[in-house]
């Protein structure tokens, strides 16, 4: 959720490598206005012999063009074509860029997806709910067991908790579940030609076509999300090429594997090199006195300061003194505060959203045994518990309305299938988890 940097670490069998200088930006691709320079191609006939035409490649001629054939998309092949001038200008070899290129073709639903993103807005209490389920936490509990000995490795090389780590791994791609299917070439190839916001993903595809040819992975395994989003933790590709590592010591940088060690390690030097202090919470829910002004909340203060103006945890006790923190009132004065410090946000630097952060820090914590949070939201509706959800995911899904899983997470998918079930039977379309949609669905 930034500047992008591209420059390959040395890998260092046996031991991680250091890491590249700063990044000042998340791993969330952003809007960048500009194009790149696009230069001439010949395109040819789909139904001459490309073998016959190809000329051969010289490393040392990095502006040679190549021969394309056109298929249903002739413009975007000669895109790929000048696009493989700017790619060997770039170090790439031509021999790297026509395996990853071949077999890649325009990717309409792709832009789709891109131009055509669905917008929820979905409070905070709502966001947590499905962040922190009572099945993710499980399941990260499990995946903590499962891989401890990792993890625990982890935490002693970067001094990033273990249960922080397993957290964002289980926001990213549910511990493992949804890494991506979709060829990462022919996903960014597609983003880069379409335009909107073709400089950032032509860099993208740069980095990508780099990791190639630094031969930690082949194309056929280089695969993510439509957006680029690669690995057990979504990195980037220019992400990938700053803070990857090879923590196994197999030469490569691994972040696809079955084994997610490297993933979790790369994730853990991010949020190292952002400064992240080891044994500091992400935050502290709190309970703030009455009259308390939501303007002072944003002042940095340690936590026996803030308990000198009446600002204390849960147990009525001063906060102890982890380093100075601001208040957060993700729901202003009605609902729940959380004392903040300063690894909420190195987290915020993974994706900059407070949501997020909060997603992360409390699944770590749910993960890690701690408690639920206890102050109440104001959220204008009567919830359902994690059992009725599910329920109401099975009603709506026996209804014939799109739910792909029965998990008793409020996501994009299950909202809709709410509001389509609302709007069948006249109701207003709020796609609230509410006890009573769930009376409705048991009526209709």
């Amino acid at each position: 959720m930034r500047a992008v940097y591209i420059g390959l670490l040395s890998v260092l069998i046996g031991a991680p490598p250091v890491l590249a200088g700063a990044v000042d930006q998340s791993l969330r691709p952003q809007m960048r206005p500009g194009s790149g320079l696009i230069t001439a191609a010949v395109v040819v006939s789909s139904d001459v012999p490309v073998r016959s035409l190809r000329p051969q490649l010289r490393p040392a001629d990095v502006s040679e063009t190549a021969i394309v054939p056109v298929n249903a998309n002739p413009r975007f092949d000669t895109w790929v074509a000048g696009f493989r001038g700017r790619a060997l200008s770039q170090g790439i070899s031509g021999q790297v860029f026509d395996r990853a290129f071949r077999g890649v073709t325009f990717n309409p639903d792709i832009v789709s997806k891109d131009r055509n993103q669905s917008e929820f807005k979905r409070e905070i209490w709502d966001y947590l709910d499905s962040a922190v389920s009572p099945i993710r936490v499980n399941n990260g509990q499990e995946a903590l067991r499962k891989h401890r000995r990792a993890l625990e490795r982890i935490e002693a090389h970067y001094g990033v908790e273990k249960e922080v780590v397993a957290a964002v791994w289980g926001m990213e791609s549910t511990y493992g579940e949804r890494l991506g299917d979709l060829p990462l070439i022919q996903s960014l190839a597609t983003l880069a030609y379409d335009g909107r916001r073709g400089a950032f993903f032509e860099k993208q595809l740069i980095a990508a076509l780099q990791i190639l040819q630094s031969g930690d992975v082949t194309p056929e395994n280089m695969k993510g999300s439509w957006a680029g989003a690669m690995g057990h933790t979504q990195f980037m590709p220019t992400s990938y090429l700053a803070y990857a590592v090879d923590f196994t010591g197999d030469g490569k940088r691994d972040i696809w594997s079955d084994n997610p060690t490297d993933a979790l390690a790369s994730t853990a030097a991010y949020l190292k090199r952002f400064g992240w202090t080891k044994g500091q919470p992400w935050g502290v829910e709190v309970q703030v006195p009455r009259g308390f002004s939501a303007a002072a909340a944003k002042a940095k203060r340690l936590p026996s300061q803030w308990a000198a103006q009446g600002v204390v945890g849960m147990d009525g006790r001063a906060v102890r003194d982890f380093g100075t923190a601001s208040i957060l009132l993700p729901a202003g004065l009605q609902g729940p505060a959380f004392m903040v410090f300063d690894n909420f946000g190195v987290i915020k630097r993974y994706n900059n959203s407070d949501a997020y952060a909060m997603g992360v820090g409390h699944l770590s914590d749910r993960i890690g045994g701690g408690p639920e949070i206890r102050g109440a939201w104001p959220r204008g509706y009567n919830p359902l518990s994690f059992d009725e959800k599910m329920d109401m995911q099975r009603r709506l899904q026996r209804k014939g309305f799109a739910i792909e899983k029965i998990d008793g997470i409020i996501g994009p998918n299950t909202i809709n299938a709410i509001r389509a079930f609302q709007q069948s039977v006249g109701v207003t379309p709020d796609g609230l988890p509410s006890q009573e949609l769930l009376a409705l669905l048991k009526r209709s």
